[in-house]
């Protein structure tokens, strides 16, 4: 193999049996991936200077071809099922051996980075792409070397092989199909075939550390974060579409992380260096920091449709796919820390976009109340976000990142639930979805509304307030709030239809309760006792 780039490691491919390649890249700048990118026609130079690139048939993710290798550690460990699916050692092998040989006579990419943004829990991760742009999209959402870093990098404790001609076998190697997601969590070695999502390796990622951390007692979360100019910080989470990027990324407060972060003795750290953020209908106004990164040099923009002439991007054009996708460096966002992690959170938001239009804009919850929402994880999956997905669809993701999370969801909520007590940290239910009616019927909580809310929860406006209590869900609901119309706050006088609301409000509480039945054994009465009562007098 021939290596070309900058700090390359002859020999530490070959250690994975890499050795057919033809072109090795090694650690290529951003200008230099963009010119690889575009000479071997996987995007376009667009308007003022992103690179865009089509994902082609996988413009989301595949979570029904995600696979854990299970061994004689993983066997005990991981919380095995639906989400969490099993494939032998030996099945892994076959397709190991697959993907060296469709890695042969190939140009491959490497990238060597780091995850975790505070310096005790950092760790080197290595990622190998066959699109140049794959190897863009790892340089703009990991933590990139310093130069005095580089010169002492070790090598990686976690591989990502991304190939998106690799194609599975189900007959030998167990799987749905011939994509694949395939992670070996001994060898901390990941491997991704048959589609060119890159978020599959961002997630790829994300799962190895939800799996490793908590051993550490660190908190691994599927959440945002942003500290306010008094140090206080503020957590956002959220399935995808819920707002976790678009609120956390807001004026007057620093970001730290639009997705992932972990929770440790030290505080809040970023796992990554970027962004990953939905930009359908992506507004200057609304969301002028997130915009702006759409037209800066260095951003891989994901299916968005482009004028062939003008080269200018439509955002609001969801031709392609409705999950449309900037990647950008965090530095892109002229409001980030420069550390990636801060002290310990003051406020805790659970984003949910409720597709019913019966939960209220903003309710703060009981210590009890928190880990039965985060153990719920109710939301509404976004259209995009997910194959098969066409409109929002009410589900339940527990730990509100049930895909990324390999272990026992009680391990998780334990976890939060001593750091709430030790930091005596607020709590915040927030319905970024529908008001006034359900999907379809309802329209979508005004952005502008959902920021007033959340600056004075932050702000300790809310402190001042006095609430009511909704009988059939259990929440302190604010009976005001600064800048936000009072009749806003209670979802029930929204509706032009009361009966078709109560019918509503218990069809989603009545879920709830069947939902919770998994996880009633792992905890205590009182958090049982926080969800929904069907038998409460409306």
């Amino acid at each position: 193999m021939e290596h070309l780039g900058h700090h390359s490691r002859p020999g530490s491919l070959e250690r994975l049996g890499l050795t057919g390649a033809s072109r090795v890249y090694w650690n290529l700048t951003t200008a230099e991936l963009y010119t690889e990118a575009i000479k071997r026609d996987e995007g376009l130079l667009a308007h003022l200077g992103p690179l865009v690139v089509d994902t082609g048939l996988y413009t989301g993710r595949s979570p029904k071809d995600k696979f854990i290798v299970k061994d004689a550690t993983s066997a005990k460990e991981v919380n095995w099922g639906s989400i969490n699916q099993p494939m032998s050692p030996k099945q892994f092998s076959r397709l190991k051996a697959a993907l060296l040989e469709a890695a042969g006579g190939r140009d491959l990419f490497v990238q060597d980075l780091f995850v975790g943004a505070h310096p005790d829990y950092r760790v080197p991760l290595r990622v190998i792409t066959q699109l140049a742009w794959h190897g863009l999209f790892a340089r703009n959402l990991f933590i990139r070397p310093t130069p005095k870093s580089r010169k002492d990098y070790p090598e990686p404790l976690y591989t990502v092989i991304a190939l998106p001609s690799l194609k599975a076998d189900p007959q030998t190697m167990g799987t749905r199909s011939e994509t694949v997601i395939a992670m070996n969590l001994s060898e901390k070695l990941v491997l991704i075939g048959s589609t060119a999502y890159a978020g599959e390796i961002k997630k790829a990622v994300f799962s190895l550390l939800n799996y490793e951390l908590p051993f550490k007692g660190v908190l691994p979360m599927h959440c945002s974060a942003n500290v306010g100019p008094d140090n206080d910080v503020a957590l956002f989470f959220g399935l995808s579409g819920t707002g976790k990027t678009t609120l956390s990324a807001t004026a007057g407060r620093t970001l730290i992380g639009d997705d992932e972060h972990g929770w440790a003795e030290a505080g809040i750290f970023n796992f990554e260096g970027g962004c990953y953020a939905k930009i359908e209908h992506l507004s200057a106004q609304a969301e002028p920091e997130i915009y702006q990164t759409t037209r800066r040099f260095g951003t891989v923009l994901e299916n968005v449709v482009l004028d062939p002439e003008t080269r200018r991007v439509d955002l609001n054009d969801t031709s392609k796919t409705q999950n449309t996708r900037a990647a950008y460096p965090i530095s892109h966002i002229s409001n980030a820390s420069l550390t990636g992690f801060a002290g310990q959170p003051s406020d805790v938001v659970f984003l949910t976009a409720d597709a019913f239009g019966v939960l209220p804009p903003i309710a703060r919850l009981s210590y009890e109340q928190a880990l039965y929402y985060f153990l719920s994880g109710y939301t509404a999956k976004v259209a995009g976000t997910e194959r098969g997905v066409s409109e929002p669809q009410a589900t339940f993701s527990t730990c509100f990142g049930a895909p990324f999370m390999p272990i026992r969801p009680s391990v998780y909520a334990d976890l939060l639930g001593r750091n709430l007590r030790r930091h005596d940290t607020s709590v915040w239910l927030v319905n970024t979805g529908w008001t006034g009616g359900p999907y379809g019927t309802g329209e979508r909580m005004p952005i502008a509304y959902t920021r007033a809310m959340i600056r004075a929860a932050l702000d300790d406006r809310l402190d001042k307030v006095a609430y009511r209590r909704d009988n059939l869900f259990g929440l302190a609901i604010p009976e005001s709030c600064p800048d936000v119309p009072n009749t806003i706050l209670d979802p029930q006088q929204t509706w032009s239809d009361q009966e078709a609301y109560h019918h509503q409000a218990a069809r989603l509480a009545a879920m709830f309760i069947k939902n919770f039945r998994q996880f009633e054994s792992d905890v205590p009465a009182a958090v049982k006792a926080a969800g929904p009562d069907l038998t409460a007098t409306p």
